[in-house]
């Protein structure tokens, strides 16, 4: 059995060392480029069995034997002389080989040496002879015995091109080597530079280097040397690559090695440093850290958590960018007020006084918020819907939340939610994420500094949506009282308990929240503020508001009653009070440049003075025309910025009854008047109108001002009176107006908005209104002040109607 040995160094010295004390020198190679020449290759051959080793023809080699049957052979042959065969076996782990463990090609050789180790094994000397194939295995015992036929390698011409330049390839791919490893004797560079046969240079080196077995049985089995060549310089080429890369990895290493033991060393020089003067920084954050943490009111698991990350902080080194990032995180769950609330004052008649004091009119919405506040004081939590008010811009909406806040004693925070589109705003983002922050109800709530804070949720209508995710869906959790005592933030990422905040959102259009958002809040209709309540608002808050803001006195600076409803009525057209407020700051600075010039001035702002400060009106009032005409009636509309009135008339021009709509109405408007028509002719007899004059004549309906868009269910009695009207000849009442929606069958339908319609009457002169009689609550809800000389009719059918209209 043969071992392999493993150094350069072995084969270039121990060889020489090992036959005789050093006195002897044997080529290590065969001399000349033919095969060497060993006699004649016997018919049979003992084998040896080499466990993982290779022999070459030419080469010298130290192989160990141990096994039984080995040292038999090895006797016996060096005895009675001549040569043996050298096998590789397949697997080295084999003890016991085969035939069919063993190579087919070997290499016969010669024993030059033969020495006992103390161990009681056997080193023999091979001298490589001659290329051999097994023909057949013989005999197995004592030892391997087998027939074999000379295999001889294909001999190149002297001159071959190609054989020099492998050669010369060969040589200096290993010269390279040589010197880019630690492991290889300088010796070896010696010797390769000294061996002059290419056979022989090509077999030392296909000896030497340290290859597995299956690439040198390779090599060996190569049929001539141009082909062992080619073979060889292949595996040297990837042998270099293979040190090259080892001794990069090995110097990248070494480098960070080097570089994280320069920063150690730095370190601890400033570690000295800032001990001498006092401390680390870093160790005194986390202390302080810790200190503020003892003094936190905060659940069992929520101060596990924060030691848990503190932990985690203090073993960071403070170079890196997770440790500003861990810091942040640990400062946030200390700021956040955990069970830190606000003592309520849950006294409601304060409450009323300071929502009347701070909201003129808006009767409904505040006894709705009064109604909350009771709740609240008599169960103790907010297991209600959440507040929503909606309604026009500029009405109160977000200035009642911080009403409620001032009434509660509790602290406020606003959230504007218009245009949002990222989902991470609600519920923050992860802390994985660079720039990661928590959400803005936790950054709201944080600011406040206590669990229970009014917080309004502006413009909820505005949420949007977005790649990044739909922010309304988040802000379910958050307003649905089952779910907000765990709300989970990412960037917190353990729950925290929203149920005692309360949440007042508000929006424009309800129609733009989605139905399950909408589903979980109560809605609250800020309608507007009517001519009357604007006059009181300018006394009671803008007009003082904007005299202070300015430096003007109440003295030098009066507004009558009839200067503000100029303002009002022909300076504006919102339901709101933001465009009041600047046309009352512009009259203050009017007055306050006067004041500066020192021009004389009359403290009382009459209605011509008005003109005069802010220009000529805007706006004109719709007012009364009277009522000269057949087929002209006065209807009631709502618009966003109040109530108005309207004309509707109706011609009869000669056709064929075609029904002609003007005045850029909408579908259903235009609905309205077909279902006029068809009522109307459905009941001529009763109304004395032919039926000849629905064949003979084109029927025109226009409503004035055709550049403004009109639609809504309220003008379907208009409609039927105004045809009415025009087919019968009979003018309508004078100063009577109305508002209904009406079906086929004649009955009168209740509408919306009957309080700014009302009140827009009465500015216009109006005397008399018709309307449904289901609308007679709503006229209940509005103040008697505000509707002092108007008469309501109330109607179910449309006979009801002409009979009151018409002349």
């Amino acid at each position: 059995m043969s071992k392999k040995q493993n150094t350069w160094i072995d084969r270039l010295s121990g060889i020489s060392d090992v036959l005789d004390g050093k006195s002897q020198v044997i080529p290590i190679v065969a001399a000349e480029d033919d095969e060497p020449q060993g006699g004649t290759l016997p018919e049979l051959l003992p084998i040896l069995t080499l466990r993982s080793s290779v022999l070459f023809p030419g080469a010298i080699t130290p192989i160990t034997v141990g096994r039984e049957k080995s040292m038999k052979l090895v006797k016996e042959v060096e005895e009675n002389g001549g040569m043996l065969g050298a096998l590789l076996q397949k697997e080295a782990e084999v003890e016991n080989p085969g035939p069919e463990d063993l190579y087919a090609v070997g290499t016969a050789a010669r024993i030059l040496k033969v020495l006992e180790m103390p161990n009681g094994n056997l080193t023999v000397i091979l001298h490589g002879v001659e290329k051999f194939e097994i023909k057949e295995f013989v005999s197995s015992e004592p030892f391997f015995r087998a027939s074999v036929r000379p295999l001889k390698d294909v001999t190149p011409e002297k001159a071959n091109i190609e054989l020099d330049a492998l050669i010369e390839s060969v040589k200096e791919v290993a010269l390279r080597i040589i010197g880019m490893s630690s492991n290889i004797p300088q010796e070896a560079t010696f010797a390769i530079k000294n061996i002059d046969s290419r056979r022989g240079l090509i077999n030392f080196i296909s000896s030497n280097i340290e290859l597995p077995d299956s690439d040198r049985q390779a090599l060996l089995e190569a049929p001539g040397l141009v082909a062992r060549a080619r073979k060889l310089l292949e595996i040297l080429v990837r042998e270099q690559q293979l040190i090259e890369l080892k001794n990069e990895i090995q110097s990248k290493v070494k480098e960070d090695i080097d570089q994280q033991q320069r920063e150690y060393f730095l370190q601890q020089q400033i570690r000295t440093i800032q001990d001498e003067l006092g401390g680390n920084p870093a160790e005194r954050e986390v202390e302080e850290l810790r200190e503020k943490a003892q003094t936190k009111k905060w659940s069992e698991g929520v101060k596990e958590v924060f030691f848990k990350e503190l932990n985690k902080l203090d073993r960071m080194n403070p170079a890196v960018a997770e440790y500003s990032v861990q810091m942040n995180y640990l400062q946030l769950m200390l700021e956040l007020p955990w069970e830190e609330v606000t003592k309520d004052n849950l006294d409601l008649k304060r409450a009323k006084r300071l929502l009347d004091a701070d909201h003129f009119g808006l009767d409904d919405v505040k006894d709705r918020i009064l109604e909350h506040l009771a709740v609240l004081k008599l169960k103790g939590d907010l297991k209600s819907p959440i507040l929503c008010l909606y309604g026009p811009p500029g009405v109160g909406k977000t200035s009642l939340g911080k009403s409620v806040a001032a009434s509660l004693k509790r602290k406020f925070g606003r959230i504007s939610l218009g245009g949002m589109h990222d989902e991470a705003e609600i519920r923050g983002h992860r802390r994985t994420y660079i720039g990661a922050m928590p959400g803005r109800i936790l950054q709201t709530i944080r600011r406040a500094g206590s669990s229970n804070p009014v917080i309004i949720l502006d413009e909820i209508d505005k949420v949007g949506q977005s790649n990044h995710g739909d922010p309304a869906s988040a802000l379910l959790e958050v307003l649905d009282p089952e779910q907000n005592s765990t709300f989970h933030d990412n960037y917190l990422d353990t729950e925290y308990d929203l149920s005692k905040v309360l949440f007042i959102a508000t929006a424009n259009n309800i129609g733009n929240i989605s139905s399950a958002l909408r589903d979980r809040m109560e809605m609250i209709n800020v309608s507007g503020y009517l001519l009357e309540e604007k006059v009181e608002i300018v006394k009671r808050h803008l007009l003082p508001k904007q005299l202070e803001a300015h430096g003007v006195t109440a003295e030098q600076l009066k507004l009558g009653k009839r200067a503000i409803e100029k303002i009002v009525s022909e300076y504006t057209r919102e339901s709101g009070v933001r465009t009041l407020d600047k046309l009352i700051a512009k009259i203050v600075r009017y007055r306050a440049k006067e004041i500066g010039m020192e021009e004389p001035f009359e403290a009382t702002v009459s209605p011509e003075g008005v003109e005069k400060m802010l220009g000529v009106p805007r706006f004109l009032n719709e007012m009364y025309e009277g009522n000269q005409h057949v087929g002209v009636v006065t209807g009631l509309a709502w618009t966003e910025v109040g109530g108005d009135i309207l004309y509707i008339e109706s011609s009869l021009n000669r056709g064929k009854g075609n029904l002609i709509i003007t005045g850029n109405l909408g579908d259903v408007m235009k609905e309205s008047a077909s279902i006029a028509l068809g009522w109307v002719k459905a009941h001529a007899e009763q109304l004395g109108i032919r039926q000849e004059l629905f064949e003979e004549n084109d029927i025109h309906i226009h409503v004035p001002e055709g550049a403004i868009p009109k639609d809504g269910p309220s003008a379907g009695i208009t409609m039927v009176t105004a045809l009415a009207s025009v087919f019968s000849g009979r003018k309508v009442q004078a100063r009577y107006a109305m508002t209904g929606e009406t079906t086929l069958r004649g009955k009168v339908l209740p509408v919306g908005g009957v309080k700014e319609k009302i009140l827009a009457a009465k500015r216009a002169g109006i005397t008399d209104i018709i309307l449904s009689a289901e609308n007679r609550k709503d006229i209940e809800e509005i103040k008697p002040e505000y509707v002092k000389g108007l008469a309501f009719h109330y109607v179910t059918t449309l006979e009801e109607v002409l009979k009151l209209a018409l002349v």
